[in-house]
């Protein structure tokens, strides 16, 4: 029996999977939160955040690998000389300053009261300021990059949290060596060999297979730090998605037991490993991977412009399509937000009684409900807007409240808006060019919720593949172990025939309901309204945040 390893580090936690290639099957799973959780309003010393940070410490990514690994030999009790590959995926971009040594310069005692030396998750918006600064000079300059990045670039990418040390902790980016994905250092410390993966550095780093990074004057208009940011803290080497990274150390060998013949795969991100998991590999086949944010992957034979989309990469997540990213910043999120504090103590009461949970209750009401019964529309903007607007700095909108409005009625609404926001990106796909023909659907979320997956289909008017693998970025990742491993170690030859082989192609379909596509149709155009009013005008936004932060000041 031949085994392989995958983890995938989401926002709240890792899941790991130990799949057996023989038999084609998972054979053990764990879990591991973040020790020191995401820290978004202070430093475990009590030094005070800013608005919109969300920071980890790095230190955590690599102590979790290391309890899942052996988590996953400890339950299925195999012989681990068998396990002949891992892979890795992250969220993305969670950056990590790194010292000399390549270690977090958070770990460094001269800056664990520092929060930019931290790792800056992906949902770090402190940093849109600088993403708006970059760009307006990106823009007088004429820099054909932003073409790829459909326009803008994001606070979630890794040049604006980059510029937001060099502006604000001089003293970190002078100290800082290496600015590096959270991905690829998780690879070095697996490794010994420190790289870059081709996906992370070009959706979220600016960088082309074609024409490289920005030039160095770009990078000195942003700030005269960042001159030659690229030769002296960027200039790792880039590999491909599908090759290998090297092997395991003699350090994690100890420490877990595998054997240092087990292969590593470059690492990759959390959604754009999904469609090989799936079995995807046709012309305008899209995921949407749902958790607390939605990440979409649209694979294309087309390559057009695009307006408001993350980025486009050939060969990003399907070895001969490219890839189209797009996404939405708060979905469970945004669920969680409202139940966590605004349900009131009845429905408490009643889920009690029942024995399910405050949202398994609220889903229930919600679903007896007919399309635009309560009278409510809702933005998904509860953490900004990623696609297709690029804008961390606007918040959401419910219209239709009234002293009779219910809580089950509030989260449908919130439900629809995040179906709302994914129908706007694929037609925005659709506006300019690229076909949207088949839409799939991952996560825990969509596992757990069919409710939710027929707003989605009735929303979207489009039939949806509802995978039953929760956890199918972490098989994904295993798939890419087995691929680094190779054919003679009883892996795989490339991604193709892993994909081939372990593809996982049983899914749920939920098909639209005619009547309810027609009713959300209407409702869909309120969003719409809602959507550009907001968008062209968000005086109302803007100053309602400012006058909220210099209350908080």
């Amino acid at each position: 029996m031949k085994y392989t390893i995958g983890i995938d580090y989401g926002t709240q936690s890792a899941r790991a999977q130990l799949l057996n290639i023989s038999t084609k099957g998972v054979v053990a799973k764990a879990e591991e939160f973040y020790p020191h959780g995401v820290m978004s309003e202070q430093l475990p010393s009590g030094i005070p955040l800013g608005k919109d940070w969300a920071i980890q410490d790095g230190d955590d990514y690599f102590v979790m690998a290391i309890n899942c690994i052996k988590s996953l030999l400890a339950t299925s009790k195999i012989n681990p000389e068998d396990v002949i590959g891992l892979g890795i995926d992250t969220t993305a971009c969670t950056m990590i300053p790194l010292g000399s040594d390549l270690e977090p310069l958070s770990s460094n005692p001269l800056f664990k009261d520092t929060p930019n030396a931290y790792v800056k998750l992906w949902k770090h918006h402190a940093a849109q300021k600088y993403a708006n600064e970059l760009n307006k000079i990106a823009e007088q300059r004429g820099e054909e990059f932003l073409k790829r990045y459909g326009g803008k670039i994001s606070s979630e990418w890794s040049i604006p949290k980059i510029m937001q040390i060099a502006a604000e902790s001089p003293e970190v980016y002078a100290e800082t060596s290496c600015f590096a994905d959270i991905a690829d250092w998780l690879g070095y410390k697996l490794t010994g060999k420190l790289y870059k993966n081709n996906v992370t550095t070009g959706y979220k780093t600016l960088w082309s297979d074609t024409t490289g990074f920005p030039s160095s004057s770009f990078f000195k208009d942003l700030n005269p730090l960042m001159e030659h940011v690229v030769e002296e803290k960027l200039s790792e080497e880039i590999l491909e998605i599908g090759q290998r990274a090297g092997f395991i150390t003699e350090e994690v060998s100890a420490l877990t037991g595998l054997s240092q013949k087990t292969a590593v795969a470059v690492p990759h991100t959390d959604a754009g490993v999904v469609p090989i998991t799936l079995g995807m590999g046709k012309n305008g086949q899209m995921i949407a991977s749902i958790g607390t944010s939605t990440c979409h992957f649209l694979l294309s034979d087309t390559l057009k412009e695009v307006p408001g989309i993350c980025g486009v990469i050939k060969d990003g997540a399907v070895p001969g399509f490219y890839a189209y990213e797009a996404g939405q910043t708060a979905v469970g999120d945004s669920f969680s937000w409202f139940v966590d504090n605004f349900v009131g103590e009845k429905l408490h009461v009643e889920a009690s009684q029942k024995g399910v949970s405050l949202f398994s209750l609220l889903g229930q009401k919600a679903e007896r409900l007919v399309p635009g019964e309560s009278g409510l529309v809702a933005l998904d903007w509860f953490n900004g807007n990623r696609s297709i607007l690029v804008n961390s700095d606007l918040s959401s909108v419910i219209v239709g409240l009234t002293i009779n409005t219910k809580a089950e009625e509030v989260y449908r609404a919130i439900l629809e808006s995040t179906a709302f926001g994914t129908r706007k990106i694929i037609e925005n796909f659709r506006e300019y060019g690229v076909e949207v023909t088949e839409l799939y659907a991952c996560g825990g979320i969509p596992k757990k919720d069919p409710f939710m997956m027929q707003l989605y289909a009735d929303i979207c008017d489009i039939e949806i593949r509802v995978s039953d693998e929760a956890l199918a970025a972490a098989y994904g990742s295993a798939m890419l172990g087995a691929v680094a491993a190779g054919r003679s170690a009883g892996g795989y030859e490339n991604v193709h025939s892993a994909e081939d082989d372990l593809g996982l192609l049983d899914f749920a379909i939920i098909k639209p309901n005619p009547k309810n596509v027609v009713a959300y149709d209407k409702l869909y155009e309120v969003f719409n309204t809602l959507h550009d009013a907001f968008s062209k005008d968000n005086s109302v936004i803007y100053t309602l945040k400012a006058l909220r932060e210099a209350a908080k000041a």
